[in-house]
């Protein structure tokens, strides 16, 4: 199974807003989202499950992909790690899905599929990270297909 993980892009800054749920994402930010959108909509394989957090941040992000997609609440920021696999389906979804959600969530997803210990893996703003579930010798396994972020398209 492939496991795309799309960290919403730059947002505005928490002070003042009282609904963290409705930060928007900047210029800079939508600029990003539409790169990998770019990117990302001539990578995806048919049949790819989209699934975004419900924060408006996700959304503008996702909605750069000019595909279809679902919110999910368990993608909402601070979402546990549990929370996001099970939403995924991981490892056992029969399409990749694509989640399009938080720090620190998605950091600790990808440290702990990668096995990197406890903890979060700082993965950067608009960036993406595709992994995928292999079994070798028996063993189960998790590799990275790609790392990208915005900057380097």
């Amino acid at each position: 199974m492939d496991l795309i993980l799309w960290r919403h892009a730059e947002a505005l800054d928490p002070e003042g807003q009282e609904d963290d749920l409705l930060r928007p994402l900047t210029a800079r930010g939508e600029k990003h989202a539409a790169r990998m959108g770019q990117w990302l909509d001539r990578q995806l394989p048919e049949g790819t499950r989209i699934l975004s957090s419900p924060a408006v941040r996700a959304e503008q992000t996702v909605r750069a992909l000019q595909r279809k997609y679902k919110i999910r609440d368990a993608l909402s920021p601070g979402a546990s790690v549990d929370d996001v696999l099970e939403t995924a389906q991981w490892p056992d979804a029969k399409f990749p899905v694509l989640l399009v959600g938080h720090q620190p969530s998605l950091g600790e997803v990808a440290a702990r599929l990668l096995a990197m210990g406890p903890g979060s893996c700082p993965i950067r703003k608009g960036a993406v990270w595709w992994l995928r579930s292999r079994q070798r010798d028996g063993v189960d396994q998790t590799v990275i297909l790609s790392v990208t972020t915005p900057e380097k398209l």
